[in-house]
């Protein structure tokens, strides 16, 4: 998490700055989703074939661990499979989508700004938290 503090000139300024990171986010979000169905599929394929070959083997299905490893803060996880992707494309997605609720919001918030009319010699500084606006600090320069 890192926290800023960013300097606009103007409400117009802001409010472009947060249009472009919703685009972005909308943008890497759409990218994220198609690899989710493209793994989603491989995944589906990759249980059916597992259970087909258990079953030719007369075996029961094994819930198999993880084969993750911790070290401090990092998940290591060792031979990753389709499922493992899965997972962690699911997160990304959930967090995008999360982001852009935000971002959205937060620029929804903001359309007041554009009624504040002229603002000569105001400064917006903007406390950020990820890069998205928490705080607005009107300046006087």
């Amino acid at each position: 998490m890192v926290v800023e503090i960013k300097e606009y000139s103007s409400a117009e300024e802001i409010a472009e700055n947060l249009d472009n990171k919703i685009s972005e986010t909308k943008s890497t979000l759409g990218d994220y989703l198609r690899r989710l169905d493209d793994i989603r599929t491989l995944a589906e394929k990759s249980k059916k074939i597992r259970e087909v070959v258990m079953k030719l083997a007369g075996k029961k299905a094994v819930t198999e661990s993880l084969g993750e490893l911790s070290i401090g803060n990092l998940s290591i996880v060792l031979d990753a499979n389709p499922f493992h992707e899965l997972t962690a494309i699911e997160e990304v997605v959930r967090s995008n989508q999360e982001k852009l609720l935000v971002l959205q919001k937060t620029r929804e918030a903001l359309n007041w700004l554009d009624q504040l009319g002229d603002t000569e010699g105001l400064r917006y500084l903007v406390v950020e938290n990820d890069g998205q606006p928490e705080r607005i600090l009107f300046k006087l320069s």
